[in-house]
């Protein structure tokens, strides 16, 4: 079992704004509020203290709590936010809705702002879960909304590629999931 827990919110006002790879900072006292929920859910379910996260501080700054308080924090660059490429940081109004047509067109073989397809997202996803499920251990997570999107498209579809409109909507910060 994976439990996966988005990061909190950024600490700055993203909205109206793609972000993907953009490293934004989040407010210490939320990333420290997560890891201790995350601390309990590990206790209760009887999960080891092993925490992944992307490398982006909205998430690894939760991993550097658990860690402080002994947990063993692994960075992995698969579970990044999906890379918008240009768009990344732009606003939707920016990057305009000729381009987005285009990408919902051929939503899983396009690669936004010339950066990740969906296609590519999910293939990175599917490598974590595969390597984790080898290893049979529960783990924790801690990720961005666009990797678990994917990671529940893997879960429900089974080999299919997703459209536009069939693919999940994103999941609240700091909300968690279990895949």
């Amino acid at each position: 079992m994976l439990a996966v827990w988005r990061h909190p919110k950024p600490a700055a006002d993203v909205r109206g704004l793609c972000i993907g790879r953009t490293d934004l900072p989040v407010d210490r006292r939320k990333a420290k509020r997560l890891a201790h929920r995350i601390r309990r859910w590990a206790r209760v379910h009887g999960t080891p203290r092993e925490v992944w996260t992307s490398p982006l501080r909205r998430a690894a700054d939760v991993g550097r709590w658990l860690a402080r308080w002994g947990w063993r924090h692994r960075v992995d660059v698969r579970l990044a936010e999906m890379d918008f490429g240009a768009w990344d940081g732009a606003s939707w109004e920016e990057i305009g809705a000729a381009a987005v047509d285009a990408w919902c067109a051929n939503f899983a073989a396009h690669a936004p702002g010339r950066g990740e397809s969906v296609a590519g997202l999910l293939a990175r996803c599917d490598s974590v879960r595969c390597e984790l499920a080898a290893g049979g251990v529960p783990v924790c997570i801690v990720g961005h909304a666009g990797w678990i999107s994917a990671a529940h498209w893997l879960d429900r579809e089974m080999g299919q590629m997703p459209g536009a409109a069939e693919w999940p909507g994103s999941v609240r910060y700091g909300e968690q999931i279990a895949l």
